[in-house]
């Protein structure tokens, strides 16, 4: 592991945006200041310093923001037609695509994700945009048969469900909210986007963006604050159809709860702790690349996250010398220095709660094979967490089980694939995991042995908005991507008419 403190300049966009002494509110097409004055404090995670202020938004806010959605869905947004809102989500993938760079800059100050990486989730967000061009002109109904008797002719019809309450985490919040925006605006839905108070900044100059392309005021809305303020006050609020959320089980719980006030529709991507395996046979300058990255992407900030690496204990000692060896390749600095890998963590208290669990490692009996602390001197400000690799792990340890969110690797070992389809499974999570052997018989063997969302062979992290992702067990339930995602804004209408 190399480490590097440079830091590239800002574009001349990015400078203007965090000019500014307050990010405000996004209601209506308007930034707006807080109800109650209050702002919070945002830090750049590579500094340790104050980024800028946001305004703290509350149930009042909310309230407002909910108003000016669903004004505008039962506004002249409902009278758009399908081709026209085809032809707004072409424009803004356009705009985005030549704003990237400014985008990414604001993300990487904010949340702390390098460039390089962010630079690399262009094709993702462009291909997620694609995906929900071709949805705008491609929902549909049934003309059905009927047993009535008499000259009735029945159909369904597929209408959006009305005001979306997105709740947006703060690993990856540029690329995220298009899951969300992209649905809406594909289906003629309107939404309030809360995002994390750890990672707000890219949510609100999208939204600006979006409503330069021409997205009509009220049908995005952001509005920043805590989430035991904001965020329970869009969930728990009478008048918000949906809500899609990406966080923790424990918030995913209090979700589910205050949906019960209207009974509203939800999608929820939990916690996680994926398993990933690798068998005696499987392609070792293949698996050990991407067994690490699986972790350390995004500095381990990533819910799929394989951080359970069940390695066969024939190649146990191999595989191990080899990660440890890759692991020199890794470059940890100052998120907008181009050749950094990996960032820090977000903010000071999940700095603290990895190397808790570091210490907790350590307690449990685990070996500490390769870091285990926080990065000192020039980086001593900032939220630099060393990627850690533990050996001797035990899935019945607590840095098996337990969702860390931080670049600690787990090395299990297993004698025969039964035995790791157990450990797989002896998890409350159920959201990713993945398989390595050059044997597709044992391969699928495995896929068809782990309950999990997403199942990978051979690679580790790719996700298709054609085919979806999605979690079992406490990971969740909804997808992202597919048929199935756009159903869930949209609802199904019967009718019946008497000729």
């Amino acid at each position: 592991m190399t480490t590097s403190q440079q830091s590239s300049p800002l574009c001349e966009q990015a400078r203007s945006f965090f000019s500014r002494d307050v990010h405000q509110l996004f209601i209506d097409g308007q930034s707006v200041p807080a109800a109650s004055g209050q702002t919070l404090t945002t830090v750049n995670p590579s500094t340790g310093e104050v980024l800028t202020l946001l305004a703290a938004g509350d149930q009042s806010d909310v309230d407002r923001a909910v108003l000016a959605a669903r004004k505008a869905f039962n506004g002249r947004w409902s009278t758009w037609t399908p081709y026209e809102r085809q032809a707004l989500l072409t424009r803004i993938a356009q705009i985005l695509d030549e704003r990237f760079e400014e985008l990414i800059q604001i993300e990487a100050m904010d949340m702390g994700a390098p460039v390089s990486r962010l630079r690399n989730s262009k094709p993702a967000l462009m291909k997620m945009l694609s995906f929900f061009v071709s949805q705008a002109a491609n929902i549909t109904g049934e003309t059905l048969m009927n047993g009535i008797p008499g000259n009735v002719a029945t159909m369904t019809l597929k209408a959006p469900v009305g005001v979306v309450g997105g709740i947006i985490p703060w690993n990856g919040p540029l690329n995220g909210q298009f899951w969300i925006i992209g649905a809406v605006l594909a289906s003629g839905c309107t939404a309030v986007l809360k995002p994390s108070e750890e990672a707000s900044l890219s949510v609100l100059r999208v939204a600006e963006i979006l409503h330069e392309a021409g997205v009509p005021a009220g049908v995005i809305n952001v509005v920043t604050g805590l989430g035991k303020e904001a965020g329970h006050a869009l969930a728990a609020h009478p008048d918000v159809d949906r809500i899609a959320f990406t966080g923790s089980t424990e918030t995913g719980r209090s979700i589910i709860r205050a949906s019960a006030v209207n009974i509203k529709k939800l999608q929820l991507e939990l916690g996680g702790k994926s398993a990933d395996i690798v068998c005696a046979d499987a392609d070792l300058d293949k698996a050990v690349p991407g067994a690490a990255m699986g972790v350390f992407a995004n500095s381990g900030q990533i819910c799929f996250a394989g951080t359970r690496v069940l390695v066969q204990r024939s190649v146990v000692d191999e595989f191990t010398e080899r990660l440890l060896t890759f692991m020199d390749t890794l470059r940890v600095g100052n998120s907008l220095d181009s050749a950094v890998t990996l960032g820090p963590v977000v903010s000071q208290p999940q700095l603290d709660k990895v190397l808790s669990y570091i210490d907790v490692g350590r307690d449990e009996g685990a070996e500490l094979l390769r870091g285990g602390g926080r990065l000192g001197g020039e980086f001593e400000n900032g939220y630099f967490v060393q990627p850690s690799v533990f050996g001797g792990v035990t899935n019945e340890m607590r840095i098996a089980r337990e969702e860390i969110f931080g670049p600690v690797l787990s090395i299990l070992p297993f004698d025969d694939v039964d035995e790791a389809i157990a450990v797989a499974n002896d998890s409350d999570y159920g959201l990713g995991g993945a398989v390595w052997s050059q044997n597709l018989s044992t391969a699928l063997r495995v896929v068809h042995g782990v309950h999990t969302g997403t199942m990978w062979v051979n690679c580790y992290g790719h996700i298709d908005p054609l085919v979806g992702f999605g979690g079992t067990k406490l990971s969740g339930y909804g997808s992202k991507g597919s048929a199935a995602h756009m159903d869930t804004y949209l609802y199904t209408k019967s009718v019946y008419m008497e000729l």
